[in-house]
């Protein structure tokens, strides 16, 4: 156990008396969504930008697809 930890005592210098609980806990959903990789994935696309190139990539790939075969069953 760290000795962090084992002190869990809030220092006398925090004030939070004045702090609203859950203040942006509505902006910040409605503008992130976090997606946890497989530590596999997460070797080869080591960015959010390069997920996301790859996410647009397939869903061209979809789109194209569907495109393609409009009556093939999903």
């Amino acid at each position: 156990m760290s000795e962090a930890t084992k002190n869990d005592e809030m220092r006398a210098e925090y004030d939070f008396s004045g702090g609203v609980r859950g203040k942006h806990h509505q902006a910040y959903q409605e503008k992130t969504n976090m997606v946890a990789l497989d530590p596999d994935v997460a070797e080869v696309f080591t960015s959010s930008e390069a997920v996301n190139r790859a996410l647009r990539l397939l869903m061209q790939v979809a789109k194209e697809e569907v495109s393609q075969n409009p009556h093939k069953p999903r």
